[in-house]
C-alpha cells in the first residue's frame, strides 16, 4: 500500500533515475478524482500500455477519447524516450482489473495468473499508476532503444520510491477482463541485447536488474561496431526472425477479414478477431488459391 506520488515527487524520482521529463500544461491538478467523486490511491502497482497510435500526447494528457475523458495515463512516453507528465491524480487508463490478476501484483507474487472475470473485478484506476508508451501496437512498429530504456527507468523509479519489487509491474493485457492486448511489439534493443520481442516477463527482469543498481546506473551498451547489423551472424538473424514470427503467430488478436465465413463487424464479438495463427493459415490458403488460378490460366493460354 502506498500514498500516491505528489507532482514534485514524480519529477524528482524520474529525474534521479535518468529520465528526461517534460511537464504537460496543467498536469499537476488534472485528474479524474473530482469528476468521479473517487479518490486516487492508495496505489499498489504500475501498469504499462501502448498507445496504438503515434503523436497521441494531447489525447493521453488532456483530450481523451470518445467515452473516456482524459487524462488517460500519468505518463506519456514518446519514441524519443522523453516522458511527459500528464497527471498526478486519478487517470482513465486501467479499466476493470480481474481480482485474481490484481492480487498477484498487489502481493508481489512470483507468478501472475491470466485475468479471470470469474474472480471478480476492481476499478484499476483506483489503485495503479499508468504509462502510455507511443507505439502502434501492431507487432511491427519497433520500440526504439531510447524509448525502452526510459520505459524501464520509469517503472524502476516508481518501484524504488515505494520500495516495491518488479513484481508490482504489470501490463494491461495481464489484468484486463476487456480483452486488452497491450503492450506488445518488437524492441530495437536494450543494453548489450539486440532486437527482441517485448514480453512482460522480460520487462520485469529488466526492471529487477535496474533496481539492483543505484538510480544513476545505465546498462552496458554495445560499441558502434558491435551494434552494426552487418556484423550479425546467420544464427543471430535466424533468432530475430524466429522471435518475430513467433510473436505474430501467438499474437492476441487481429481483425478478421470481412470475407471470412463467420465474420462479425461487431468489435465486441469474439468472431470479429482472429489469432495470429488463423491469419497465417488464411494467408497460406489464399496464396495457394491464387497459385492454382494462375496455373490454370497459364494452361488455357498455352492451349
Amino acid at each position: 500500500m502506498a500514498i500516491p506520488l505528489t507532482a514534485d515527487q514524480w519529477l524528482a524520482a524520474l529525474r534521479a533515475e535518468g529520465v528526461t521529463v517534460e511537464e504537460y500544461p496543467g498536469w499537476r491538478t488534472r485528474g479524474r478524482d473530482a469528476a468521479t467523486g473517487l479518490t486516487f490511491g492508495p496505489v499498489r502497482m504500475f501498469l504499462n500500455h501502448h498507445t496504438a497510435g503515434h503523436g497521441a500526447k494531447d489525447t493521453v494528457a488532456k483530450n481523451g477519447v470518445v467515452g473516456l475523458p482524459g487524462p488517460l495515463a500519468h505518463v506519456y512516453l514518446a519514441r524519443t524516450g522523453v516522458a511527459t507528465m500528464c497527471s498526478a491524480g486519478r487517470a482513465n487508463h486501467a479499466g476493470k482489473m480481474a481480482s485474481n490478476a490484481y492480487a498477484s501484483f498487489r502481493d508481489e507474487a512470483k507468478t501472475h495468473p491470466a485475468p479471470s472475470a470469474a474472480s471478480g473485478t476492481i476499478d484499476g484506476n483506483d489503485v495503479s499508476y499508468g504509462v502510455e508508451c507511443e507505439n502502434l501496437g501492431d507487432n511491427a512498429d519497433i520500440y526504439p532503444r531510447a524509448q525502452y530504456d526510459a520505459w524501464v527507468r520509469i517503472n524502476a523509479a516508481v518501484c524504488r520510491h515505494h520500495g516495491w519489487s518488479a513484481e508490482s509491474v504489470g501490463c494491461h493485457k495481464e489484468t484486463s477482463v476487456e480483452g486488452k492486448i497491450d503492450p506488445r511489439g518488437p524492441v530495437e534493443g536494450y543494453g548489450a541485447r539486440g532486437m527482441f520481442a517485448f514480453t512482460p516477463a522480460q520487462f520485469r527482469t529488466d526492471v529487477t536488474e535496474r533496481l539492483a543498481h543505484p538510480a544513476t546506473w545505465s546498462p552496458t551498451t554495445p560499441s558502434p561496431e558491435e551494434d552494426d547489423p552487418m556484423t550479425l551472424t546467420d544464427t543471430d538473424v535466424k533468432k530475430v526472425a524466429a522471435a518475430v514470427v513467433e510473436q505474430l503467430l501467438t499474437a492476441d488478436r487481429f481483425d478478421a477479414p470481412a470475407d471470412a465465413a463467420d465474420y462479425s463487424a461487431d468489435k465486441t464479438n469474439a468472431k470479429h478477431y482472429w489469432s495470429g495463427r488463423s491469419v497465417f493459415s488464411d494467408l497460406v490458403t489464399r496464396v495457394r488459391r491464387i497459385d492454382r488460378t494462375l496455373t490454370a490460366l497459364a494452361k488455357k493460354l498455352e492451349a
